[in-house]
């Protein structure tokens, strides 16, 4: 990396580390922060258009071209909008299935997170490649537990990229119970080693920076929130999914290509793993609780730099929610509900690993979609990245310019945006 003074831009052209194509530019004016702007310059791809005018049966494979890291997320969301629109109910095995199928997606992008994306940052390593050069066994140990998400996402949805199995009623086939029993051996494994992250990431050094976020995730009455559950907030927020759009909205930025949202009247949020775990802390189970606590972890915190010790506690859940249904599994006697398509609108979130992703569906007579809005956790919180971003560059404009770029790229990275799926490297120019 390598940085020059040209006027009093301070501009990261290219975020590492992040899915997608991003870059960052702070202008100061008098030692003092003028402007944040995270920009956005990843191409729209114009999936609500391409969606339009297409099957609704199509949606779920559709939309999980979105994103390679959590495609199962969009499929989910889209299948429980099509069928809020259609009046169909899916329970027992298959919604069982369905969260061990997202609990795959958490294991794996979780893992991916905290040990490729983010654990560099605390360990002063440029990369995951040069952070296993001196910690090959914690390398290891993290694609192990990234491969056993990617397994169970096979095992239930065709493959673990873009996965084909997943319909709007269920699946087109559902697993016997003797192909899921081999997944438990590994499943166990897999909970002992995203205990083992929990105290391992829990030990890295956090800058006190707490921040007083409305926090917003889905709030279930008796689960730790995948699929289902009402809206909620920390700040007394509490409607159904179908009122999405009346509490939220979206906001075109001139630097940016991804819009920004914002809670209608109240403005910033935050949606994730901060978010889950605060309004969903009693919903854990014992042993991802216990973790908690003992990685010092209270029933909620609100430093985004500790954010990478939650998502090590939620994959622990994960883990553990996995090995639960995977145990008590009894194959359903159809692998989905019937669907008669009418004239419609739905609405459907789901908690992507990265926090809560809206779909809505406007459907016709025929079956056609004819309007579709999907609202990513990622656009959700850019402008609360932004935000952070306002307070945290004060406190270290004493940093030669290039240590204050990796510190704000860290803070971008807490989130684990996902602008698309790539990683670029960093190039730095100051502007003085």
């Amino acid at each position: 990396m390598s940085g020059k003074r040209i006027g009093s831009t301070l501009t990261v052209e290219t975020l590492a580390r992040v899915e997608g194509e991003g870059a960052l530019r702070l202008r100061l004016e008098g030692g003092a922060v003028a402007s944040v702007q995270l920009h956005i310059y990843e191409p729209p791809r114009f999936f609500e258009a391409l969606l339009r005018g297409r099957r609704f049966d199509e949606a779920p494979d559709v939309t999980a071209r979105i994103c390679g890291i959590c495609p199962v997320a969009y499929q989910m969301s889209a299948v429980h909008a099509l069928e809020s629109a259609f009046g169909v109910r899916v329970d027992g095995p298959i919604r069982e299935l369905r969260r061990l199928l997202y609990c795959g997606e958490w294991i794996e992008s979780h893992a991916l997170h905290v040990y490729l994306l983010h654990a560099p940052d605390f360990l002063g390593y440029e990369s995951a490649i040069h952070m296993a050069a001196d910690h090959a066994d914690l390398v290891q140990r993290g694609l192990r537990l990234k491969k056993i998400g990617n397994r169970v996402m096979t095992a239930l949805a065709g493959r673990e990229i873009h996965p084909i199995n997943v319909r709007v009623g269920g699946f087109y086939r559902v697993p016997a119970a003797s192909e899921l029993a081999p997944l438990a051996e590994e499943l166990k494994w897999a909970r002992d080693a995203a205990l083992e992250t929990v105290r391992w990431v829990s030990g890295f050094p956090f800058p006190d920076f707490d921040r007083d976020y409305e926090l917003v995730a889905l709030r279930h009455p008796s689960e730790y929130p995948l699929c289902e559950g009402r809206i909620a907030s920390s700040k007394g927020l509490d409607v159904a999914v179908s009122e999405y759009e009346e509490a939220f909205a979206e906001e075109h930025v001139p630097h940016s290509n991804a819009l920004h949202s914002i809670l209608r009247g109240r403005g910033a949020y935050h949606v994730g793993p901060l978010a889950r775990f605060a309004l969903n802390f009693d919903r854990l189970p014992s042993v991802a609780r216990e973790a908690a606590r003992e990685a010092g972890l209270g029933p909620g915190c609100r430093n985004p730099f500790r954010s990478i010790v939650v998502r090590a506690v939620e994959t622990v859940f994960a883990c553990e929610e996995a090995l639960r249904i995977v145990s008590s599994y009894e194959p359903p006697d159809r692998p989905f509900a019937d669907v008669e398509p009418r004239a419609a609108v739905g609405c459907g979130a789901s908690e992507a690993p990265r926090g809560i992703l809206y779909h809505r569906y406007r459907i016709g007579a025929g079956g056609l979609i004819e309007e579709a809005k999907i609202v990513p956790p990622t656009a959700q919180n850019l402008k609360t990245i932004e935000n952070d971003l306002w307070q945290l560059v004060p406190r270290h404009l004493d940093l030669p310019r290039e240590e204050l770029a990796l510190r704000c790229e860290q803070a971008i990275r807490n989130y684990d945006p996902c602008i698309s799926c790539a990683t670029h490297f960093l190039r730095l120019e100051v502007e003085e």
